[in-house]
């Protein structure tokens, strides 16, 4: 699993620069910071796995050195000010499940020190390189790479912090949803049987009358009516459809589909909880589970 870096930015989404800023804001590890980013850049994170409380990477150097990365569980405190914070703020929370924040929101989550974002003492690194630096070049590295991984798949953080997304919106009561002036908006695009989990039924198939048989004609008609008959057109191949139970099966999470409905991924149907594939959608969901997310 490789970090690969398009073009100079190393994080593109507000994820993924979130936790670069807050990696950069270690003044202490300022001089080894520089040399992280080319090597991230450059390829060298050749394998990099996120879990929770655990990132563990093998970055090339003059050899392939292996480096763990322990992260501190967020503690209940300062977990439930963030989540008492975020209470009734429902088109905010929707969009944290498919990976877009509300300014509001933004600023709960990276509060320094307060936040989702780890402080240096929180964490604990290891290389096997011989450098004695307790974040050398190959460690930075390694930590850029998650602000990588994170634009694609930012539920990884909560992981990492041993902290529940869902958890947030827990806290969003019908009355919340009600008196949001944004709610409506933010709802109407969502699939609520796989955001929330409620089994809301699938809704009846249309019933089809088969058309009257044709009249009968005699022979020289039918040889007549068949010269005329424009040639039938090739049936479409037709798309596949997916439930929501059987990527719940499969290990995919219902925040994540919910993603992937908001960025086209997978398109609703008519049919409740049941969606229609795309080409991304057998790339993204071996992507995610070879990552090991879905366990």
């Amino acid at each position: 699993q490789p970090v690969a870096i398009a073009g100079r930015t190393i994080a593109r989404s507000f994820w993924g620069k979130a936790w670069c800023d807050n990696l950069e804001a270690y003044s202490d590890y300022a001089n080894r910071l520089p040399r992280g980013r080319t090597y991230v850049s450059n390829g060298s994170v050749v394998d990099l796995r996120i879990d929770t409380g655990q990132v563990r990477a093998l970055v090339a150097g003059s050899e392939v050195y292996r480096v763990e990365v322990d992260v501190q569980a967020l503690e209940r405190a300062p977990w439930q000010a963030i989540v008492k914070d975020c209470s009734g703020q429902v088109s905010s929370l929707i969009e944290v499940l498919q990976g877009r924040l509300s300014k509001a929101v933004m600023a709960i989550v990276t509060r320094p020190g307060q936040g989702l974002f780890p402080q240096p003492r929180q964490m604990k690194f290891r290389c096997s390189c011989p450098d004695s630096a307790s974040m050398c070049k190959h460690v930075a590295a390694t930590l850029y790479g998650v602000g990588a991984r994170l634009d694609d798949e930012p539920e990884l953080l909560f992981r990492l912090r041993h902290v529940q997304p869902l958890d947030l919106i827990g806290q969003v009561g019908a009355a919340s949803v009600a008196a949001s002036p944004d709610a409506h908006g933010a709802l109407a695009g969502a699939d609520l049987s796989a955001l929330f989990g409620l089994d809301l039924g699938e809704a009846p198939a249309p019933r089809v009358v088969p058309p009257p048989p044709p009249p009968a004609v005699g022979a020289g008609a039918r040889r007549a009516t068949a010269k005329a008959a424009p040639k039938a057109a090739p049936k479409a191949t037709p798309r596949r459809t997916v439930a929501a139970s059987e990527l719940l099966a499969r290990g995919i999470p219902r925040h994540m589909i919910q993603s992937w409905l908001g960025t086209g991924v997978l398109v609703a149907t008519a049919q409740r909880g049941v969606y229609r594939t795309t080409a991304q959608t057998d790339t993204r969901i071996a992507g995610y589970l070879a990552r090991g997310v879905g366990k």
